[in-house]
């Protein structure tokens, strides 16, 4: 697979999936522009976010994963990135160009979390060819 052949159905698939974690108050996958392709908000959540606000994170998120990349060949590629904030935790999974970013409670284990993620993204801790 390919950036070309991304399926976004296919990840809309594994956002309602990442979202039947209780912890779990969002998840979608944004293009490079930041635009949301698939996923959202857990239903019946409230955003502590304006849609604007929403919109300014999603921005910042996409912008910080396509800054992170210029580093890969010394470091290594990403496979997540999480911030603790004291009212949620932001998390992102680089795909392709893309990015699949959550918002989630902020007690929970980032690293047990990110694992599991992962896991339903079929991402493990290695990369399928990029």
């Amino acid at each position: 697979m390919n950036q070309e052949n991304l399926d976004v159905n296919e990840y809309a698939d594994k956002c309602s999936k990442i979202l039947e974690n209780p912890e779990i108050l969002f998840a979608g996958l944004l293009d490079g522009m930041d635009s949301l392709l698939a996923g959202g908000y857990k239903p019946g959540t409230c955003s502590r976010l304006t849609d604007e606000q929403h919109q300014n994170i999603c921005s910042e998120l996409a912008s910080r994963v396509t800054k992170r990349k210029k580093f890969n060949s010394e470091l290594g590629r990403v496979k997540y990135s999480a911030s603790r904030r004291e009212r949620v935790v932001i998390m992102s999974f680089p795909i392709y160009n893309n990015v699949v970013m959550i918002l989630a409670e902020s007690h929970i284990n980032i690293d047990r979390l990110a694992f599991r993620i992962l896991s339903k993204l079929n991402r493990q801790w290695g990369y399928i060819e990029e």
